[in-house]
Order: structure tokens, then sequence, then C-alpha cells
């Protein structure tokens, strides 16, 4: 499902910064933008987020900025230094060059100068952006939540069109039935002409067709399907995995009346409803 959430805290050291977002995806699948020094983060965050996100293609990204003393520190290499100057003096002696050593002449000669970066506390930073995150995730499931609203609407409405659909084909098939039988007799009445015509026959070939073509047990299930998907919208917790098996079975049933059917109107019933439940199957993919 998709999402974000993002969220900004300053603590002592430190301004973190934690973004989460998150594309349709069938299962749960995590990246992260992480600067390389606080790689020891990745699992965990994995851990936190798949706590509350079962599915969807999840990547959190964290920035850290220091907000107080620099945590890099310029030492000089005094023995080094000591050594390079000593050198510089008996050059200019022994070649009879002006002795004119300055700082200046010491900058451009790195291993004089050691950068060094001031240690990480990792359960200090830990706890800030864990903290953070924490932040960022309320918010990533609010917006989803909100989202998530929407598409129960939409979901529901598309389910009550597909059921006026199928009262349609309900209403619809006996009536095929005795438009056959009326095909059926006419039929023969044109083949044999004044001749009586084999009731019994007529209505074992009416039957026949009849059981052909029915589709009461498909419709039923069908129904039973859309009252099912609607039920899980109210139980609440991750039902995107069982509402991708509901939709499967609702266009195995509307597969199965559109193969019996042998009727243009039904016919075309059944391509309104597979439409819908195409795009109750898109819908749902952003459902968590």
């Amino acid at each position: 499902m998709t999402g974000f959430g993002r969220e900004k805290l300053s603590f002592e050291g430190f301004d973190v910064t934690v973004e989460i977002k998150s594309v349709n995806h069938r299962f749960f699948e995590f990246s992260s933008r992480i600067p390389r020094a606080f790689a020891f983060l990745d699992e965990k965050l994995k851990s936190f987020c798949q706590q509350s996100i079962s599915r969807g293609k999840v990547e959190v990204s964290v920035t850290v900025e220091n907000n107080g003393e620099s945590d890099i520190t310029l030492e000089i290499n005094k023995a080094y230094a000591e050594a390079y100057i000593k050198a510089l003096k008996n050059i200019a002696k022994e070649y009879k060059l002006k002795d004119d050593i300055k700082a200046s002449s010491l900058i451009g000669n790195n291993d004089i100068f050691v950068l060094k970066k001031k240690d990480t506390n990792e359960q200090y930073l830990t706890e800030c952006v864990m903290t953070t995150a924490s932040g960022a995730l309320k918010n990533f499931i609010d917006m989803r939540a909100a989202e998530g609203e929407r598409l129960k609407e939409d979901v529901f409405a598309r389910a009550d069109y597909i059921l006026d659909k199928v009262a349609f084909v309900e209403e619809r098939s006996p009536k095929t039935v005795k438009e056959y039988r009326e095909r059926l007799e006419q039929k023969i009445r044109e083949l044999l002409g004044d001749a009586t015509v084999d009731e019994q026959r007529l209505i074992t070939e009416t039957a026949i067709f009849a059981d052909k073509v029915a589709v009461a047990e498909e419709t039923v299930r069908l129904r039973s399907h859309i009252k099912e998907l609607k039920g899980l919208f109210e139980t609440g917790g991750a039902i995107g995995r069982k509402l991708d098996f509901i939709v499967q079975e609702m266009n195995r049933e509307t597969n199965t009346i559109g193969s019996k059917a042998q009727d243009v109107d039904i016919t075309k019933t059944v391509v309104d409803i597979k439409s819908e439940i195409e795009k109750i199957r898109e819908q749902i993919q952003n459902i968590e």
C-alpha cells in the first residue's frame, strides 16, 4: 500500500530526520538509505517497520546532522612536525638558503595534521533515531488509514454495483429457459408442420438446457464472497492477502457464469462484472 510519513526531532548533539514511504507490493520488502557510519541501524529499523507494516515495498531514509559542537577535531603530529621543521632548517643551512619557515610552509604537508572524528555513542544515537522513526511511522499509518477509508468507500460502491448486476443475472436466467423452450417448439412445428409435438420430449430438452445454463449456485456464492469482502473491512488488521483470495474467487464464479451463459444480455453483464472485479483487484493492492 502506498504511504508516506516524516518526522524531524532535535536531540542533544543531533538533528534526526526519518522518512518512511511505501509503494504497492504483494509482500513486505524493505530497503534503507542510511549514512554508512550508522549502518548498524538497518536491521533495527526493518524489524521496527515490520511490526506495523505487513506488505508493501518500504523504504526508510535517515538523516543525522550535528547541531552542537563539531564532531571533527584537527590534531597535530608534533613529533613529525618537529622533524619536518628541523629538516627544512638543515636544507636551508646546507644550501645557504634564507631561513624563512612560516606556519604556512607546513599547511601542504598532510602528515602533520590528523583529522579525527569523535566516536559515536551507538546506544544514544539508536534511541534518537528510533524515537524519530516512531513519529514517522505514526504519520505514515495515519496517512494510510485516511487513504484506506477512501479505498473502502470505492470498493463498497463497486461491490454494490456488482450485486445489482448479479440480481439482473438471477432475474434474466430463468427467462432464457422459457425463451429456449419457445424457440425449440417453434422450430419443431416448422419442421413437422401439422404433426403433433412430442410434449414430453420438449420438456426433456428444456430441462437439459435449464440444467446446462443454471447459474443459481454461482450467483449465491458470488453474493457470499461480496458479503465476506465487506466484512473483512470491519475486522481491522492486515486484510490485504485475504482480499486477494476473495477477489480471485469472485472472478472464478463470474467466469463460470460467463461460460454457462447462452444469452447476449447475460454475457454483456458478465463483462461488466469482470471489469468491476478487476478495478477492485487494483484497489486492494493499496490495502494492508
